[in-house]
């Protein structure tokens, strides 16, 4: 696993040990990054579901000057925080631990707001409507921003769910679909 582009190109990132998390690909990370920008001029993101945060990293790499990172899993947050030391990117970056729907709680206290948000949950295990609707109710994506969803080819995404719109939807490899969504 490595970053693609970017500042940090072609440096490695560390996988969370174990089989409790499903990286993201090289090559779907890739395309994704071609839909939703392939660099970015400023802005802040929301890895939930974190993982080795690559996606987030990515992002930072691609021009993103700040990113929240969030992981329920102790080896998860272990790892996003040897890869954040590994880049040098501690400043720019805040980790936490917590299960998702009190981060996103979290978040709106301190009055948070993203351009990108990051939503990568196990398959099947997280209800996206109810994740969806909690991020449009607590008004986390910025009006310009961009939400991207990795699911299961097998779960239909609506057109609409709360303030969203789906701009985007694709499968990768017969198994993973990423939908994006942005603000109505």
């Amino acid at each position: 696993m490595r970053i693609i582009a970017g500042s940090y190109k072609g440096r490695q990132l560390q996988s969370v040990p174990g089989k409790l998390t499903r990286p993201t690909t090289d090559k779907v990370k890739e395309a994704v990054f071609q839909v939703i920008g392939p660099f970015f001029n400023e802005g802040s993101c929301l890895d939930l579901f974190a993982g080795s945060g690559s996606l987030g990293l990515e992002a930072l790499s691609r021009g993103m000057t700040s990113g929240v990172f969030v992981d329920k899993n102790p080896k998860a947050i272990h790892t996003i925080h040897e890869n954040v030391k590994l880049l040098k990117l501690a400043e720019q970056t805040e980790i936490f631990r917590a299960e998702a729907f009190r981060a996103l709680q979290a978040a709106s206290k301190r009055n948070l707001q993203f351009d990108l948000i990051f939503l990568d949950p196990p398959y099947g295990k997280v209800s996206y409507v109810k994740l969806l609707e909690r991020i449009s109710n607590l008004q986390l994506l910025k009006s310009n921003g961009m939400i991207y969803y990795e699911h299961g080819t097998s779960e239909k995404m609506p057109k609409e769910i709360g303030s969203f719109l789906m701009s985007k939807q694709a499968d990768y490899g017969g198994t993973i679909s990423i939908t994006i969504y942005k603000r109505r």
